[in-house]
């Protein structure tokens, strides 16, 4: 049993290719089940689309169970017509509303006509069906899981910094297993992962395990205990850090210096906005002030403002190492994550620690300088 981590960065030459054959490799080695749970599955370059693509159509044409579930957008009202769109195109408030992914304008031909053998279910609803994780081979020696914050897309492959990682457990995959066939059978994200926290030991390193939103409110607060208890080192890599239990914890931190190696990076435009939407209320001021302490203590990566027809280049990771621990997932460090459906790790391993803390300080080098308190 194994735990590998892939670390992702905006504008490395040949990346994308990498990505496509690393998760056309986990595909094909599958030898019974393929249960897939996607936010965004939009791969449109042939460098990218036709190894995952041939490689799924391969393994369901050999008798594997190949299941999708993906994110198909806000339900709609009819029109004057009584056509109803699948989804609606997001403006950059809703964007920030939802916590800082775009909604897909359009699922990409491969889900509109899956191949007969690849069963297909697009999961409408106001709250993010979020996820970005594989389950292969459910209930063998084989099984494993594909995860992290990265969607099968050209631009998160190509321009986003991300992060994928690939647990080989036969016994993380029961809970993963459970929460796929919680969207499949219920066809939404209502009332998914209640009670789905826990620890499994994967070789000899602890994971935790937690899926919102039924266990949401849990995770947050994980994560907020997590840093609290830190006492050598904090690093964060957030796209958005709008969670108040979340900031109370990184600014008590700061403030009480808990840390000597306090640094990291967020998405400096995202977040930017959400400040602006903040400061239209009084009754924000306090965590304006908050995330304004923090965030003077981190980088910011100014990417391209959000639109559905831009280059999609966000910091897009979700991670926190603090001392030997790491929290990963597709778990945004936002309320809104707490009531989408998203999974969440924490790795209790000082060399994967080590490892996500190495890349967060490359990041941070790279955007500006690392700041330590």
């Amino acid at each position: 049993m194994a735990i590998n981590a892939t670390f992702l960065t905006d504008g490395e030459a040949g990346q994308a290719l990498k990505v496509a054959n690393q998760l056309a490799e986990f595909i094909s080695a599958a030898k019974s089940s393929l249960h897939i749970a996607i936010y965004d599955f939009r791969l449109k370059e042939p460098e990218t689309h036709d190894p995952v693509i041939n490689a799924l159509i391969e393994r369901a044409n050999a008798g594997v169970s190949v299941q999708i579930v993906y994110y198909q957008g806000r339900p709609v009202k009819a029109t004057h017509n009584d056509q109803e769109p699948a989804v609606v195109e997001m403006d950059m408030d809703q964007f920030v509303e939802v916590g800082g992914d775009p909604a897909p304008a359009a699922i990409g031909d491969f889900l509109a006509n899956p191949p007969k053998n690849i069963q297909v279910k697009g999961i409408l609803g106001s709250k993010l069906m979020h996820n970005k994780y594989i389950v292969r081979d459910i209930h063998t020696g084989n099984g494993a899981v594909w995860t992290g914050s990265t969607n099968f897309t050209d631009d998160a492959w190509s321009f986003q910094e991300n992060n994928i990682l690939l647990v080989e457990s036969p016994e993380l995959c029961l809970f993963y297993e459970t929460d796929f066939q919680e969207l499949w059978v219920k066809g939404n994200i209502r009332s998914t992962g209640v009670g789905d926290t826990g620890t499994v030991n994967v070789g000899q390193i602890a994971v935790d395990y937690g899926f919102s939103p039924g266990e949401g409110k849990t995770i947050d607060h994980l994560i907020a205990s997590l840093i609290s208890s830190a006492r050598r080192r904090i690093k964060v890599s957030s796209m958005v850090v709008t969670s108040h239990a979340i900031l109370g914890a990184l600014d008590d931190a700061i403030r009480s210096e808990q840390v000597k190696d306090f640094n990291g990076i967020y998405d400096a435009t995202q977040m930017n906005h959400t400040v602006k939407l903040w400061q239209k209320s009084p009754k924000n001021e306090g965590i304006v002030s908050t995330f304004q302490e923090v965030a003077s203590h981190l980088v910011g990566k100014h990417s391209k403002p959000y639109s559905p027809t831009s280059k999609h280049d966000f910091m897009h990771n979700k991670v926190v190492v603090c001392d030997d621990a790491v929290v990963t997932g597709s778990f945004n460090f936002s309320h809104n994550a707490t009531l989408n459906s998203e999974n969440m790790l924490i790795l209790h391993s000082k060399n994967l620690a080590d490892q996500y803390a190495a890349y967060i300080d490359q990041l941070t080098e790279h955007y500006g300088k690392s700041v330590r308190k």
